[in-house]
């Protein structure tokens, strides 16, 4: 039975004197629709228009870097290549990016530009979780043309052809496996329209609804690995099994932590607190002002 989706003609294609990576491309259409998503549903809550594109202007370098960061740690391949040629971290357009590692680095990097910038972050994560969501679900078709994210032989009509060359040891008698990258997107296209419905029945706080978007990402990278590939060598490394679950198990223990504080945003709330606890020390000996008592918006 013949595959529904062929394996690529190739992993980049040139135009002219442009080569175009076809990974690096979905990549940067997962960021551009999470993006504006994000930007329309930050609009429409009230917030001021163009910030959430000025903020990406630093964030997304910076998660590019933090996500190519946790493949190189799993990686003993891409760290001996890099022992040689520091370039290779840069060649993101061959694979290799991870969402935790992107979460991990730019969350700080966030929580500093809004507080610089007297942005209440609140808003800013309710309206980014579902774009999470989709961006990463147009992201991973990345993996179709890397043909590095199937998982068991399969004789299903949506089963994925891979290349004798990119099939795992042990398994060139096969030609065709289970697509788990589009089981995985069509995981996140679902769950961002659940947090859409969700986030506005609930009027979810910024910190939970992002909590849900990670635990549902992680979660559905997690179960499409264990349920259709077959770890270590298809369907992803244990290290990154290990890394999707601890991710879900703890946004979980987070939304279970904060269930009966409907509508409190608590990072904010402490981000606030921090504010508070540094005015004192700046106003010694003046007279209060609105600010002090308030403390410092985020």
């Amino acid at each position: 039975m013949l595959a529904l989706l062929p394996s690529p003609a190739g992993e980049a294609a040139n135009l002219g004197p442009l080569t175009v990576h076809w990974y690096a491309l979905c990549a940067a259409l997962g960021v551009v629709a999470g993006l504006r998503l994000t930007e329309r549903r930050y609009r429409a809550a009230g917030g001021r228009p163009g910030l959430v594109l000025d903020l990406a202007l630093i964030a997304v370098p910076v998660a590019l870097a933090g996500a190519r960061l946790q493949r190189v740690l799993l990686d003993a391949q891409l760290q001996a290549a890099l022992g040689r040629d520091w370039v290779e971290f840069a060649r993101v357009w061959d694979g290799g990016l991870g969402l935790p590692g992107a979460l991990v680095a730019v969350a700080p990097v966030m929580w500093w530009w809004c507080r610089r910038r007297a942005v209440t972050i609140g808003p800013l994560l309710a309206a980014a979780a579902p774009g999470l969501a989709f961006g990463h679900a147009v992201f991973v078709w990345g993996y179709w043309f890397t043909q590095s994210w199937y998982g068991r032989p399969s004789s299903l009509p949506w089963a994925v052809q891979i290349s004798p060359l990119l099939r795992v040891p042990g398994y060139q008698a096969f030609s065709a496996f289970q697509p788990l990258f589009l089981y995985e997107s069509a995981w996140d296209a679902l769950a961002g329209l659940a947090l859409i419905v969700v986030i506005g029945r609930f009027a979810l706080p910024g910190d939970r609804a992002l909590a849900l978007a990670t635990g549902l990402v992680a979660a559905g990278w997690f179960w499409v690995s264990l349920l259709f590939g077959a770890p270590p060598r298809l369907g992803g490394s244990w290290g990154e099994l290990a890394i999707s679950f601890g991710v879900a198990a703890a946004a979980a223990a987070y939304l279970l932590l904060t269930s009966g504080e409907r509508g409190r945003d608590r990072l904010a709330a402490l981000v606030r607190q921090l504010a508070r606890s540094r005015i004192p020390g700046r106003l010694a000996g003046s007279k209060a002002t609105p600010t002090s008592r308030t403390g410092a918006r985020v």
